[in-house]
């Protein structure tokens, strides 16, 4: 079986991450034109005409003023995101053993595996191996990815990997498809799933269940080793063949993933000793899943009449996504989260879109993706063709 399966793909080759720091499960599509407008795509996409990952979103390219206000955050929450990095890769440990294999859901889950494989690195001296593969909400996890980490390593030891949930679309397409996997594989994976910030309260791994900034979801392919988000084609990949990605070298000069992984390795030390006070607690605690994000998010799209919970994205990573690679319609904010949110509030302003201050709101903020989206529209009907403002 070993023979017929595809290879991974390794830095510098492919991606800007060291070799030793992630194998990307994935072909190279990197000479392929795949890249539309974001109202394009939005279009095709809600018309039924596309999958969105047919295609990709032209990848936004940030002002001095973003790249500003993205090395802000990563000054202010750098020691916050190592501490959730520490306490969530001590989880993993504790369950998986020294043995545990790194598995992270491509492209936002990169980053935060390449940190716990450091994190593993530094506090134990560990040389955990990490793996990016590709998963696609409507499509599943990529099955050849499977087959191979099943070839290499033992099923048991995995552990998949995300930056955060947000309503846990993500975390239910991952059980499914893993245990269709078990079924037509024959490899049991569990699909348990470990995250920075698990602001959906859906999984039993995390970090955090705080809402905050992950400067990791600030920016696109220039944040996660130069590396598009995932392709799922048939024109261009196979039965045999891994889900596919294009690797951005032309973007090298923007390219700041390994000066955030750096950034969060060098708060390691100083958060050590918190992470083993707070390590028995939060292993005693009752981490159960409640989905109060997925009632949340049922709740939020019925008040604003949007018969689709996939175009209501809850929590900081999810709305500047909105904002980065769909069409907004709203953003919905806390008023208590401000100082969490000026790269929202910019790239709104960017795109003019209306923020919405919601004093109950359950997360930080929410994006809302233009319900009946036709090219120039943004009212609810899909006809207005300007927002008017109050």
């Amino acid at each position: 079986m070993n023979a017929r399966l595809p290879q991974p793909l390794r830095g510098p080759d492919f991606g800007s991450y060291a070799p030793d720091d992630v194998a990307w499960l994935l072909k190279d599509l990197s000479d392929v034109a795949l890249e539309a407008p974001v109202e394009e795509r939005e279009e095709a996409i809600q018309a039924g005409g596309a999958h969105y990952a047919e295609s990709l979103p032209v990848e936004y390219q940030p002002d001095e003023a973003y790249r500003a206000l993205f090395a802000a955050a990563l000054d202010r929450s750098a020691a916050r995101v190592a501490f959730a990095v520490g306490l969530v890769t001590e989880q993993v440990l504790a369950d998986r053993g020294p043995d545990a294999v790194l598995v992270s859901l491509a492209r936002a889950g990169t980053p935060v595996g390449v940190l716990m494989r450091r994190w593993a690195q530094h506090a134990h001296g560990l040389d955990l191996p990490h793996y990016a593969v590709s998963i696609v909400r409507g499509r599943g996890i990529d099955h050849v990815a499977l087959r191979y980490l099943a070839a290499h390593h033992d099923p048991a030891h995995v552990m998949f990997v995300d930056g955060w949930t947000g309503k846990g679309a993500i975390t239910r397409e991952l059980a499914a498809s893993v245990a269709e996997a078990h079924a037509t594989l024959g490899a049991t994976f569990s699909s348990a799933l470990a995250v920075l910030a698990d602001t959906g309260r859906c999984v039993e791994h995390f970090g955090t269940r705080d809402d905050y900034l992950i400067p990791s979801a600030c920016l696109n392919s220039t944040i996660s080793g130069l590396v598009s988000r995932t392709v799922l084609n048939d024109l261009l990949i196979g039965p045999e063949d891994f889900h596919g990605a294009k690797f951005y070298a032309d973007l090298a000069e923007a390219d700041v993933s390994n000066g955030f992984v750096d950034a969060v390795v060098a708060q390691f030390a100083g958060v050590s000793d918190a992470v083993g006070a707070a390590l028995p607690g939060h292993l005693a605690s009752d981490r159960t899943p409640t989905w109060d994000g997925w009632a949340a998010v049922e709740k939020i799209s019925a008040d604003h009449g949007i018969d689709d919970v996939n175009l209501v994205k809850p929590g900081v990573g999810e709305t500047t996504r909105v904002l980065l690679r769909r069409v907004p319609w709203k953003i919905l904010v806390h008023p208590d989260a401000a100082a969490e949110l000026g790269h929202i509030r910019a790239l709104a302003r960017d795109r003019d879109v209306e923020l919405l201050e919601v004093p109950d709101l359950a997360y930080s903020c929410v994006g809302l993706i233009h319900p009946r989206f036709t090219r120039g529209a943004v009212g609810a009907d899909g006809t207005t063709t300007r927002r008017v403002e109050p």
